[in-house]
């Protein structure tokens, strides 16, 4: 959804609700095929701007992306939803550029543009023909040096973010219940908080919090400008160094308070209530490693056998043969900090809410004690890795893999190497994280119910 944040978990979770595509044919035994690299120059400007080009020819356009090192864990306290905030506050006026002029200068000729808020980043991707690079790259260093922070942008933006609040979280019958997980599992990390905000918070808001705001985050030296595509790389480099190169690097490093989330003493429960509750659900969490963890791959792995599509063994055995529930999936909500693993089930007809939680319990830690066969473990794999392969053929989806790499994992050289690192998972891989971070571990029960009606 355009200008829409939405946690990383509720994403992962909302995918699953819905269900994620299976492969209809077994995996082939052939050998397997060689992952070829993507090729990227990478470079860091005076001014801290780290720039990463991907050159593909395959097709006339070209993908403009800014991912700044913020997201919701930044939000000033007592402040939730402000890296939101200010996801749409971008598409305002500029000094040279009038309200929604971005939308003009991508739509208008063919393109599209789009930005998402997580946990750790903001990002802000376009997609235009060839021949309009220099007018993107132009229009992105604008807003990141010229964005104009005023009481009418600032009102009607913050009314905007609320009204998704609204339509996304109250009146989605489970918006309630993804968007307390984050806040029910974890004890003190600033992850606690949720990217979308809340309406209070928002209302508590004032504009000179979103003026430090924007001083505090969005500058070159927090940034990182992706361009995959159509271009040629010399002209590139003098576009890159005209437009950006003379933005000024503040003189203090960006602030990022730390943040941590000490192991969890004991096993939790929060129950929750809501109206309109059409049938219970319940979750269950761990915390997880941080995506640049060696188990990272494993963990995704473990995800897939148990959520990915109609065959996976949460649908099989609560779905159809328990049937105690109507929906049931599994995400690695893996960060830069620590994640979550998130199983949910949501009740079938009149189901026990507490058989539905044990049935779901039992059927993780059976992943334990019965290792995933062969074709089984062959399936998924290949499910993920042509879910990859499938997103890189578009410059977006090329451009973003390697953002990604570079701004959550530190380096985009990881592009090349996280599609290998599921090839090699193991069935031993899949027991030994899922023994080390669920059965060793202790867990949070998030329970969901429909309110009692008032009297």
């Amino acid at each position: 959804m355009k200008r829409t944040a939405v946690r990383a978990a509720l994403l992962g979770l909302t995918a699953a609700l819905l269900g994620r595509a299976a492969l209809a044919a077994e995996p082939s035994a052939a050998p397997e095929l060689p992952i070829p690299p993507i090729a990227f120059r990478a470079r860091v400007l005076d001014n801290g701007l780290r720039v990463i080009a991907v050159e593909r020819r395959a097709t006339p356009t070209v993908a403009v992306q800014v991912w700044y090192h913020v997201g919701s864990r930044d939000d000033p306290p007592g402040r939730s939803g402000f890296a939101h905030l200010f996801e749409h506050m971008m598409f305002k006026a500029t000094r040279n550029l009038a309200d929604e002029q971005f939308d003009r200068l991508t739509e208008d000729v063919g393109g599209a543009n789009n930005a998402f808020t997580s946990d750790d980043v903001t990002a802000y991707q376009s997609v235009v023909p060839a021949n309009h690079l220099e007018t993107l790259l132009w229009a992105e260093a604008e807003r990141m040096a010229n964005l104009r922070v005023d009481a009418a942008n600032f009102r009607s933006e913050r009314a905007v973010v609320q009204e998704e609040y609204r339509q996304q979280i109250l009146a989605a019958p489970y918006g309630r219940f993804f968007n307390a997980i984050p806040g029910a599992s974890y004890r003190v990390h600033p992850y606690r908080r949720t990217t979308i905000g809340s309406i209070e918070d928002l209302d508590a808001a004032e504009l000179a919090d979103v003026v430090a705001f924007h001083a505090a985050h969005y500058r070159p030296d927090n940034a990182t400008l992706v361009v995959a595509g159509d271009f040629d790389p010399a002209q590139l480099d003098a576009w890159v160094d005209r437009y950006f190169g003379h933005l000024p690097r503040p003189p203090a490093a960006p602030a990022r308070a730390p943040a941590d989330e000490p192991p969890w003493p004991a096993d939790r429960r929060v129950d929750l209530a809501a109206p309109r509750v059409p049938l219970p659900a319940v979750a269950l969490t761990w915390l997880a490693p941080p995506l640049t963890h060696p188990d990272a791959a494993a963990l995704r792995v473990a995800a897939a056998i148990l959520a990915n599509g109609d065959s996976s063994r949460l649908n099989q055995a609560l779905v159809y043969r328990q049937q105690v529930a109507s929906q049931a999936g599994f995400d690695a909500d893996l960060r830069v900090g620590p994640g979550l693993l998130i199983g949910y089930a949501i009740a079938a007809g009149d189901s026990a809410l507490e058989r539905v939680r044990a049935a779901l319990l039992t059927e993780v830690k059976r992943l334990i004690a019965q290792p995933p066969h062969a074709a089984e473990l062959a399936k998924v794999k290949t499910q993920l890795i042509t879910a990859a392969f499938m997103t890189r053929q578009t410059a977006l989806g090329l451009g973003a893999a390697v953002a990604e790499a570079a701004v959550l994992e530190g380096d985009p050289a990881r592009v090349n190497a996280s599609l290998d690192d599921l090839r090699r998972v193991s069935a031993a891989d899949v027991q030994r994280v899922l023994r080390r971070y669920v059965a060793g571990a202790h867990h949070v029960t998030i329970a969901y119910r429909q309110a009692p009606a008032a009297r």
